[in-house]
């Protein structure tokens, strides 16, 4: 474990708490008229994806996680489990769903990802912005209700559901927000 200081804090920088693993959101260093100074912080879980605000003293020593990322493809779900190949050694790796949070809403086979390891745990996965995925299931667009801003919802490739427009039909590629989880757009046609 890495000590740091609350002077040295990064946007992004990872500290292991005894609340647990939270990376730096955003940091402000104040220095009141009277007093010493301090450092404000907004910190991030990086399990639950929780946010709180932190003030520390300046100078005060705090634990840096050093966070290992890798390249993994994401080979096949396989019941509970999703299993990974490393790129660089073909090692293979079996992780829980529950490990990769929502980001197992936007894995389909062949994908390569990064993935976040802390102390051998997955942490964390790095996603694209945004992933194309296939509509597998919605109720057909019916010709003519054009109606603005309607949707309904349709189920894609991964299990997700998510709002479209109704002109989108089974077998439609769709591009997908990873951070929000919305429909962006209708791919090709």
């Amino acid at each position: 474990m890495t000590a740091v200081s609350t002077n040295d804090l990064k946007n992004g920088m990872t500290l292991n708490l005894p609340e647990g693993l939270f990376s730096v959101v955003e940091f402000q260093h104040v220095k009141p008229g009277k007093g010493g100074a301090f450092v404000r912080t907004k910190l991030k879980n990086v399990r639950t994806g929780a946010v709180i605000d932190r003030t520390y003293r300046a100078d005060e020593r705090l634990d840096q996680a050093i966070i290992e990322k890798r390249e993994m493809q994401f080979l096949y779900a396989d019941g509970g489990s999703y299993v990974f190949m490393d790129s660089r050694d073909y090692e293979q790796l079996s992780a829980p769903r529950s490990s990769l949070g929502p980001a197992a809403n936007f894995l389909k086979e062949g994908d390569s990802v990064l993935l976040q390891f802390f102390e051998g745990e997955i942490v964390g996965v790095d996603l694209p912005a945004a992933v194309e995925l296939t509509v597998t299931q919605t109720e057909p667009g019916v010709q003519g209700d054009r109606v603005s801003g309607a949707r309904k919802p349709a189920v894609l490739e991964t299990g997700l559901t998510v709002q479209v427009p109704l002109f989108v039909n089974p077998g439609d590629r769709v591009k997908v927000d990873t951070r929000s989880g919305e429909y962006l757009t209708r791919v090709g046609s």
